[in-house]
């Protein structure tokens, strides 16, 4: 890594992704290592619970296993559950560290319910309370951002979801040919100049606000990925929708406040699996709006399966998001206003109502 860079990136967010493809691997191993040993003959839906880095495993995991789970799944981010949730329902409880409130308070709505429950996480609450009722629980490796733990996150689960035969793909190997393309991907990835993909990318959007578009249950998950990675490391505001929606209320949001509009940059995701229809919509709404925002900027997935094509885009924002944050001279790792916001949450340390504490709370930060 450049030496500019270095003082830029203190805590060495850079190798963290760059070795990307490293935890993919080890995270292969600890999936291999599952044996299941409850009883989970009798489900009728898989329930995600999370937030932030830790949710977005969740998503994956639903995109990758959506053409061959026979059942509905459902990523949670709050406190409880949806009220269909039953003891029929698998409730995976994802939390890095293991202490994400919400999670836990998910994880407790779910012990009432009597669903069956698996926890992953590093530690924390999380593993306590799973080892204390007896369900099942993964154990990753800790010292990693949440949001940089993605591999750790995902193939354990879907090595889980394998054991319990509700996935047919062979985990292994999809997973090995993703980790060889990503290792030659990365290798101009990680580097500065146009020959670089992310660079090239994050050299258009550094100082725009960038709105992402994919697809509806296919690319949608990368779209929440994207921006999440640009929030969190690249410290920049971003949003994300999908086709076809979008083309049914945002697109006429592309006609007043023009001014504003030019500060805006658009990346579509494309994928060789797009609907024709799909195709048809993104051009015709790249066109509509071609003259009103600051640029539009296309990105096509690259591999054959799924996996290696949700990967690369995976992988390929990753490094635009670091990008971002060293064009902005920013530390692409410390998220100072979350927590901030922790440790003000941490003062109301009951889940029950305290009115005149939370009203006095913006007095104090």
């Amino acid at each position: 890594m450049d030496k500019s860079i270095r003082k830029i990136d203190l805590s060495d967010m850079f190798e963290i992704i760059y070795k990307f493809p490293e935890q993919l691997q080890q995270a292969m191993e600890i999936g291999k290592r599952i044996e299941v040993t409850g009883n989970y003959t009798n489900i009728n839906s898989i329930i995600f619970c999370g937030m932030g880095g830790s949710a977005i495993g969740g998503e994956v995991i639903k995109r990758l296993i959506s053409r061959e789970c026979p059942f509905p799944t459902y990523v949670c981010r709050n406190y409880s559950l949806p009220h269909w949730a039953n003891e029929r329902s698998l409730v995976i409880c994802f939390s890095y560290s293991g202490n994400t409130e919400e999670t836990l308070s998910m994880l407790e709505d779910a012990i009432i319910r009597k669903s069956m429950i698996v926890g992953i996480s590093s530690g924390g609450r999380l593993k306590e309370r799973i080892v204390q009722i007896e369900s099942e629980f993964i154990q990753i490796p800790g010292g990693f951002p949440p949001r940089a733990s993605l591999g750790f996150l995902t193939l354990p689960i879907l090595y889980l979801l394998k054991n319990l035969t509700l996935l047919k793909s062979d985990v292994t190997n999809e997973i090995e040919l993703v980790v060889n393309h990503l290792t030659i991907w990365r290798d101009s990835f990680c580097k500065t100049g146009e020959k670089s993909e992310p660079f090239r990318i994050a050299k258009s959007i550094f100082n725009t606000v960038p709105v992402i578009y994919g697809v509806a249950d296919d690319t949608e998950v990368v779209t929440k990925r994207w921006r999440a990675q640009l929030e969190e490391n690249g410290k920049i505001l971003a949003f994300n929708n999908e086709l076809p929606e979008m083309n049914h209320n945002e697109i006429v949001g592309y006609e007043n406040n023009k001014n504003l509009l030019k500060n805006i940059s658009i990346i579509w995701l494309k994928d060789k699996e797009d609907h024709l229809r799909i195709q048809l919509r993104q051009k015709l709404t790249k066109n509509l709006i071609d003259t009103l925002v600051n640029i539009q900027i296309e990105v096509t997935s690259k591999g054959e399966s799924e996996y290696e094509r949700l990967f690369y885009f995976v992988y390929l924002g990753d490094w635009v998001s670091y990008w971002v944050a060293i064009l902005n001279n920013t530390d692409p790792t410390p998220v100072t206003k979350i927590t901030v916001l922790k440790s003000g949450l941490s003062q109301f340390n009951s889940i029950k109502n305290d009115r005149k504490r939370v009203a006095n709370c913006d007095s104090q930060y």
